[in-house]
């Protein structure tokens, strides 16, 4: 039977109420003192026994009501604690502040195989190193690699003020599903390829059938033109929907670093390497699939180690000697001729045909007709959202200009071409002379290429800044004009030489 008793707080009652238990010899499991209250868990308490109880402590000044209750606080709390760890999914363990274990949750004890209370942090993990660098840092640290029964975890301490800390333990992948919906700012499935011209629907229609086979996927396409937002849409309706998409840009970092990003690396792999290791996007997106974007970039060196993991899904970190194994689906892209590089001798043919078990070709944006005018309203609503302004209207007259342009840049191309207009344009109608387009979409019928992608950005950039500089004339101006710092935009300045003489004033 458990009893509460509540009674007005004054000097002395709490002893009083205790005393008069004490001497009853009551058999008592519990007994919570939260002023102006006292809790009494007394399991073999009879009702004639409680009924004396009770007479004896109203004879206590200042007793206001005895009832019984259900539960006593302290159990409702370590009831309602043990749910919350038996709910997490991911292993949890408290700490003391010498780094020993309090207590763990089900899925720790389970992947451990016994409760580990009362042991050092550093048995627990057996690293010598780990207690030392908790304790040192106040239980703050980034996330650290350890092994657990055999099984690799990231480890993610959290502090407790003044009692020891919270160590919570997840799998590569979990972390990798926190960097997917991070990275995540698209439309689910195909909805985030708008468009309706015969060659988009082709596509969709397409790419519905293959996203549902749990095999590589090479998708080709000019530069620009949405090979990323197809690779995702075949992502969100796969059977992998619910694991983690992560990407990698072959051609934006240098072979040792794509490695490492790729693969991950052991633990003193290199100076500076974070210490326990790291984990690559193989293993972070475990269960789920990898984007590689632009394959045709990729080192030989390395063409030779994916395609060792295309064969067994099995793969060595850099400077480890332990192999790893994991269950992702590679989806990949190129805006080059593959077949091509094959024959050249750039690129493996081996490795061709294991990318290319099944295949995506995505449409210029020329080829997509009226498609270029539903994108480019499209993109004038989402310019005008992020910089903050009224909706702008594109006039009938710019479509002749914008059907009759051949877009090298593809996508890309229209959606900065718009995003300029929505930035200059001082009224709400956008006209064919706020487009900047006339030396592409009239003059230049002749298939005009850009050189590089980095060369298309800075024309981009430094056209922009000089029609904007006259009218916002300092770098903090022409910052809040464009949503961004005015370091990087006097960076930017400096960079193109603006202002100079021959802008208009």
């Amino acid at each position: 039977m458990r009893i509460h008793v509540s009674f007005i707080d004054r000097v002395g009652i709490t002893q009083e109420v205790l005393a008069l238990l004490g001497a009853r010899h009551l058999n008592l499991d519990a007994v919570e003192m939260v002023p102006p209250n006292v809790y009494i868990d007394a399991p073999t308490l009879s009702a004639e026994v409680l009924q004396e109880l009770r007479g004896a402590l109203f004879n206590v000044r200042g007793v206001e009501a005895v009832t019984v209750v259900d539960i006593l606080p302290g159990q409702r709390r370590h009831l309602q604690l043990d749910a919350l760890l038996a709910a997490m999914t991911d292993p949890v363990l408290a700490l003391d502040s010498a780094g020993d274990v309090l207590l763990a949750n089900p899925a720790l004890i389970g992947l451990y195989g016994r409760d580990p209370a009362g042991q050092s942090v550093a048995q627990l993990f057996a690293d010598s190193e780990l207690l030392g660098a908790l304790l040192e840092h106040g239980f703050r640290l980034p996330l650290r690699e350890v092994t657990l029964n055999g099984a690799t975890l990231l480890l993610d301490a959290t502090p407790i003020t003044d009692a020891g800390a919270l160590l919570t333990l997840y799998p590569p992948n979990r972390i990798g599903e926190r960097l997917a919906a991070l990275h995540h700012d698209h439309a689910e499935g195909f909805d985030s390829l708008l468009g309706d011209s015969p060659a988009i629907r082709a596509l969709k229609a397409r790419a519905q059938r293959v996203a549902a086979l749990d095999a590589p996927l090479l998708i080709q396409g000019e530069t620009g033109t949405g090979k990323e937002l197809v690779a995702r849409a075949c992502h969100a309706i796969s059977a992998r929907h619910s694991a983690p998409f992560l990407a990698l840009n072959c051609a934006a970092l240098p072979e040792n670093l794509a490695e490492s990003e790729l693969f991950g690396y052991a633990p003193g792999a290199f100076t500076g390497a974070q210490r326990g290791g790291k984990p690559g996007l193989m293993e972070l997106a475990n269960q789920g699939t990898v984007f590689l974007d632009e394959i045709g970039e990729m080192s030989p060196y390395l063409q030779a180690k994916l395609l060792r993991f295309l064969n067994d899904g099995s793969f060595r970190r850099v400077g480890g000697d332990r192999e790893v194994k994991v269950n992702v689906r590679i989806l990949s892209a190129t805006h080059r001729n593959l077949e091509k590089m094959v024959a050249e001798g750039a690129f493996r043919e081996d490795l061709f045909y294991r990318l290319n078990v099944l295949n995506l070709e995505v449409p210029p944006l020329r080829e997509r007709g009226q498609d270029i005018l539903l994108l480019a309203r499209y993109f004038m609503q989402q310019a005008c959202t992020q910089i903050q302004r009224p909706v702008c209207r594109l006039v009938p007259g710019t479509y002749p200009a914008l059907l009759g342009n051949r877009w090298p840049g593809n996508v890309r191309q229209l959606q900065n071409v718009i995003f300029r207009a929505a930035a200059i344009c001082d009224s709400n109608v956008v006209d064919i002379g706020d487009l900047d387009i006339a030396g592409t979409a009239v003059a230049r019928q002749n298939d005009a290429e850009v050189d590089s992608l980095e060369q298309a950005v800075d024309d981009f950039e430094r056209t922009l800044l000089e029609k904007l500089y006259p009218r916002y004339p300092s770098s903090r101006q022409l910052a809040n004009r464009l949503q961004t710092s005015h370091t990087a935009i006097a960076n930017r300045l400096r960079k193109y030489g603006i202002p100079a003489k021959h802008l208009e004033p």
